[in-house]
């Protein structure tokens, strides 16, 4: 009896979507004329009204919160979280320091709580349908803010969330270079994830098999694009990416490659949407 083959199907992701114009056009245009299929708004940014105004007019496009709770601007006053804030609403750019004085000092947490439900409050209020939950730099995953998603995951509506982790094996082949951030991102991601799977079965929370474009930073170009699609997995899969048309140029212009949609269509592989999980 043959084997039945598992159907490969793919959410391309945009992290970023509402931090500037150029992520905005970015995103947009990947969307109508190449492979991304969603994208994570930043409620606290600059180009959020710009953002939402274009998600409306993609209504095909799936649109979630992006959570920003290091790198960016916060949704509360500083008055109200001066533990995570400087006095201009600024969170600290030095991820590692502040992942460990989230997790060491319980004070903290009363007001990650606040601003947490601030910025789901913010997306909210957009009136779009909230497609997926993610983090800025993956702090959805931080144990401290895990466990305060989770304890208010029914009242924010969270029904899909990335589970950040890509094996160090599965991307081996895919990139070279910089082969101890890539092994030791993977190491740390896989932990993370180990500890918050049991939580999001528990809750019936969906997430996607793999997520490709972690071991990459900011390095998801057309070649590697087309070799993760020769190489993807059965099953549900995400690839995220930091398309704009300045900074990330190469992101954006290996998500509308022609040569990149043409192995979507030749490799059969099904784009998707988090809500589509």
């Amino acid at each position: 009896m043959a084997r039945r083959e598992i159907a490969r199907r793919l959410i391309v992701n945009a992290d970023d979507f509402g931090r500037s114009h150029s992520n905005n056009e970015a995103v947009v245009r990947a969307h109508q004329d190449g492979i991304l299929t969603t994208a994570s708004l930043m409620v606290n940014e600059p180009g959020l009204d710009e953002a939402v105004a274009l998600a409306r007019q993609n209504p095909r496009l799936g649109v979630g919160l992006h959570l920003a709770l290091s790198h960016g601007h916060s949704a509360l006053p500083p008055g109200k979280i001066p533990g995570l804030v400087n006095e201009r609403g600024e969170f600290s750019n030095q991820p590692t320091a502040t992942g460990f004085r989230y997790f060491m000092r319980r004070s903290l947490r009363e007001q990650l709580r606040r601003e947490i439900d601030a910025q789901f409050e913010k997306f909210r209020a957009t009136g779009l349908p909230l497609d997926h939950v993610n983090g800025h730099l993956h702090f959805h995953l931080h144990p401290t803010v895990f466990r305060l998603l989770m304890e208010a995951a029914d009242k924010f509506g969270i029904r899909r969330m990335r589970l950040t982790r890509e094996p160090f094996w599965m991307d081996a082949p895919l990139a070279r270079g910089r082969r101890w951030y890539r092994a030791s991102h993977a190491a740390i991601y896989l932990c993370l994830s180990a500890y918050a799977r049991p939580a999001l079965r528990r809750r019936d929370i969906r997430h996607t098999r793999h997520v490709f474009g972690l071991l990459q930073n900011a390095l998801v170009d057309e070649q590697y694009i087309l070799k993760l699609l020769a190489r993807l997995p059965g099953g549900d899969s995400e690839l995220y990416s930091h398309p704009s048309l300045d900074e990330f140029k190469h992101e954006f212009d290996a998500l509308v490659s022609a040569q990149v949609r043409a192995a979507v269509r030749e490799q059969g592989i099904q784009l998707i949407r988090y809500q589509d999980l």
